[in-house]
């Protein structure tokens, strides 16, 4: 495994529904039924400050309701940063994200979807590292087995309430920045890492949802990334932000039109072809 520190051994760390330590990291598949299968993919990665993985509220629950759409869903278990067996703390979570997106489209047949149609969904820090595996070029995770040969980025992206910038801005997350560049809060990748920077005219399109009231990561975050999809013409990019809904955009008991969420997602998929 890369960015691997050898002769150090941990064990996996699971309480409250939140895994705090992956030692190998893997991905959960959820399948639809074979009648209604749209033959799309989506790799989920939960949020958590990058030091946990809120897996059950950001994780098994979207799957489910992404398999009520036709759609094969994955939820993502990474190595967190600030693991002691992580050499470098920043690469590990794009490393295993990478790798994940390349092990669905090796799945391609046996599960049903088109290898062109494999995306990523992505809450809080979970929509940083999403956001990260739609937009950059370099590959980290390589392993030189027959997988390298396929494509590490995914093709559509659904950020909740992301996580975009590190640059030390007021609008940051200072948390995540923290755990992420742990081993380097150089300059250099604050703005590496700050993904508004990493948009192009090849980066797929996304959708953004963000609460006006989030006090935990500023809105601020999505509508830098959103700029950036403009600047480019990125076919498809959309931009929803709720008067309320604070750090919580969730699937049920969202505030007034922060409800709409779970449809604004199906309609949007459908916008952009994968729903067909």
């Amino acid at each position: 495994m890369p960015n691997h520190k050898v002769g150090v051994q941990l064990q996996d760390s699971v309480a409250r529904e939140r895994a705090f330590i992956v030692t190998n990291p893997y991905i959960s598949v959820f399948h639809p039924s074979k009648a209604e299968n749209k033959h799309a993919a989506v790799l989920i990665i939960p949020g958590g400050g990058y030091v946990k993985l809120a897996y059950e509220i950001s994780g098994f629950a979207l799957a489910k309701w992404f398999n009520t759409m036709g759609i094969t869903a994955c939820v993502l278990f990474h190595r967190l940063p600030n693991q002691r067996d992580v050499e470098v703390s920043y690469r590990a979570p794009l490393q295993d994200a990478q790798r994940a997106l390349r092990l669905i489209r090796a799945h391609a047949t046996e599960w049903d979807i088109r290898p062109e149609k494999v995306g990523v969904m992505g809450s809080s820090a979970g929509g940083h590292l999403a956001a990260c595996a739609s937009t950059i070029r370099e590959d980290w995770a390589a392993v030189g087995d027959s997988l390298d040969d396929l494509p590490f980025r995914a093709n559509f992206s659904i950020l909740v309430s992301p996580v975009i910038d590190m640059s030390g801005s007021s609008y940051e997350n200072r948390g995540s920045h923290q755990a992420l560049l742990a081993s380097d809060d150089s300059e250099e990748w604050q703005r590496y890492f700050s993904v508004q920077n990493q948009v192009t005219d090849d980066t797929p399109p996304a959708i953004l949802f963000h609460a006006q009231d989030d006090n935990t990561v500023p809105s601020i975050n999505s509508l830098l990334y959103y700029r950036k999809l403009r600047e480019y013409q990125i076919k498809g990019a959309s931009l929803h932000i709720f008067p309320e809904g604070a750090h919580s955009i969730s699937l049920r008991d969202n505030p007034g039109s922060a409800a709409l969420f779970p449809l604004l997602t199906e309609m949007w998929l459908q916008d952009i072809h994968v729903l067909e």
